[in-house]
Formats: structure tokens, C-alpha cells, sequence
């Protein structure tokens, strides 16, 4: 989709339009994340940025294509942490560094997490699933967007922490999984807010826990996992604007002033939040960092816990 803007006097960039590779399904967290800002940043820059979902391969398939990309400011991309972080530490062949292939240029928003179940589940609470599964290990199951995905390292770390034996179902997207989940094939799901924020409100899905201090404004009903007695688990996930290395550095900054000239919007701030978006808005150099540390994290977290990635 394209966000078309009326033309008006240019900068020397950009001068034409701009192509946004979000390498995750549509109506995922970060696409929807990704929609959002692309309309304000193309308001905003008097250019038309046309966001293109390319998926497959946990990402990479789209991730390489914009790793490969001309390093021109116009080929663009939105990733979430899976992509820069989890995938790499789970499947060697990856063939990009995520650390030295791109000129990262800010980290957009945060994406809060919950655990979801079909309307007609069993389970209120996430306590009460937690000691459904024990009862009966193997039994129940989890659904993610793909081998590597948010969602899968959620599920997997969160077993590890309570102890529960569930299966991993994967998915070809985060969207896929939700509805499938809300369909009753498999039994819960941990998902960015934003990913399944339609289908709650549609009552398809029930929220049985969220992954925040306090209880979400937009569901005021659903626990929180301390809440529920589950204490020391704590996973969220986030939407990095990124761009192909050698991208020359007064486009990443005019892009990272933009970025935060959106997030700064009110009708962003509301949109953002009503989904479980928190804005960030990180410079170059900060987001090139959180991602070097939570690869780090998250190579040990998978080691230490055994996750594969099939």
C-alpha cells in the first residue's frame, strides 16, 4: 500500500518515493506499527512510502533483500527484534550480520506481550492454563508466526520459566497464528498486543494474561502474569527502522528526525498505544546497540534453554 502525499517543494531527499520492506505477514504487530508511521513520515516528508510485505524463512527472505538493497535512502526497512536477534542465534546459515549489514536507524516502538486463548477456552487466568499443562504435559499447544519468530521464543522461554511441557505449532506469520488460535487448532498463543488486538475486540480471542506491570487500558479485565502468581517473566518484542549498510548518514538522520517528529504526533501516541505500542524513538547509535546487546542476550537465553529453531 502506498501513502500518497499532494506534491510539494522537494529537499534533495527525498525526491521520490520510498519503498518500506516489512518482512513479517500483514496485520502483524510491527506491520501495523510500520502502516502507521509510513502514513505520517510520508505526510510529514511530501513523498509516498510504499510498505511491501515479503515473507518466508523467519524473515530473512526480505531482511536479504533489503541488506542488498542500493544504500540510497530509498529502499528502507521495518524489522522487528526476531529478525536482528533471534533469528541469527537459531539458524547459523543466516546470511546477513545483523550488526554490520544495515545502518540501523532508530528503534520505532515497543510492542507489548500477552498470552491469548480461543473465546470458548477453559483457562481465565494464565495461572490456570500454567497448571492445565502440568496436569498434562505435551498436551497443549502453542502457536507462533514461524521457527525463530517472537512469538516462538516467547512460548519457549515461557515454558522454560514455568516449567510446563507445551508443543510449538509455527506458523508463516504472527497473524496466521492468532487466528488459528482463535479457531480453536491450537490452544494459546503469545502475541504483541497489536497482533491480536482486532480479534479480542471481535471476541474470537480472550486475553488470559498480559506482560506489563499494570493491566492494559484496553483490557482491563485480563490479569497481569504477576497478577496471576507467575513473577520474573517478563517479554516484549520491538519495530527497529532500519536501512542497508553504507546508507550515507544525513539520510539515516533525516530519517531518524522523522521518525521521532511522527512518534511525537498525537494521533501516533493514541494510535500506537490503543494496540500495545509504547513510541521509542532511539538514535543511530542507541539502536545499534540494543540491537548488539539483546543478540547477545538472546544467543545465551536460547543456548541456556535449549531452543531450536525446527
Amino acid at each position: 500500500m502506498a501513502y500518497a502525499v499532494p506534491l510539494r517543494a522537494q529537499a534533495a531527499y527525498p525526491n521520490r518515493q520510498i519503498r518500506m520492506i516489512v518482512p513479517l505477514a500483514a496485520a502483524s504487530a510491527v506491520d501495523v506499527a510500520a502502516r502507521l508511521i509510513a502514513q505520517k513520515m510520508a505526510t510529514n516528508m511530501g513523498q509516498s512510502i510504499v510498505v511491501e510485505n515479503i515473507v518466508g524463512a523467519a524473515g530473512i527472505i526480505g531482511a536479504s533483500q533489503l541488506a542488498k538493497a542500493a544504500p540510497d535512502g530509498y529502499t528502507i526497512g521495518g524489522f522487528n527484534d526476531s529478525i536482528l536477534t533471534m533469528v541469527p542465534n537459531l539458524n547459523p546459515a543466516t546470511p546477513f550480520n545483523t550488526v554490520t549489514d544495515f545502518a540501523h536507524v532508530s528503534q520505532v516502538a515497543t510492542i507489548d506481550f500477552s498470552i491469548a486463548a480461543a473465546t470458548g477456552a477453559p483457562w481465565k487466568s494464565a495461572a490456570e492454563f500454567v497448571a492445565a499443562a502440568k496436569a498434562a504435559p505435551g498436551k497443549y499447544t502453542y502457536a507462533s508466526g514461524g521457527n525463530g519468530s517472537p512469538q516462538h521464543l516467547a512460548g519457549a522461554l515461557f515454558a522454560a520459566h514455568t516449567g510446563i511441557d507445551i508443543r510449538h505449532v509455527p506458523y508463516r506469520g504472527a497473524s496466521q497464528a492468532a487466528q488459528d488460535t482463535a479457531g480453536g487448532q491450537c490452544d494459546v498463543t503469545l502475541q504483541g498486543i497489536a497482533t491480536v488486538a482486532a480479534l479480542a475486540k471481535a471476541g474470537k480471542l480472550k486475553l488470559i494474561g498480559v506482560m506489563l506491570d499494570q493491566r492494559h487500558p484496553e483490557y482491563p479485565d485480563t490479569p497481569t502474569l504477576k497478577e496471576a502468581g507467575i513473577n520474573g517473566f517478563d517479554f516484549s518484542t520491538w519495530f527497529v527502522l532500519t536501512t542497508p549498510k553504507g546508507t550515507p548518514r544525513d539520510i539515516v538522520d533525516r530519517l531518524h528526525r522523522e521518525v521521532v517528529k511522527a512518534l511525537a504526533d498525537p494521533e501516533i501516541k493514541e494510535r500506537y498505544a490503543a494496540v500495545g505500542l509504547k513510541p521509542s524513538g532511539t538514535t543511530p547509535e542507541k539502536t545499534a546497540a540494543i540491537v548488539q546487546e539483546q543478540l547477545t542476550r538472546y544467543g545465551k537465553a536460547i543456548k541456556d534453554n535449549n531452543i531450536k529453531g525446527d
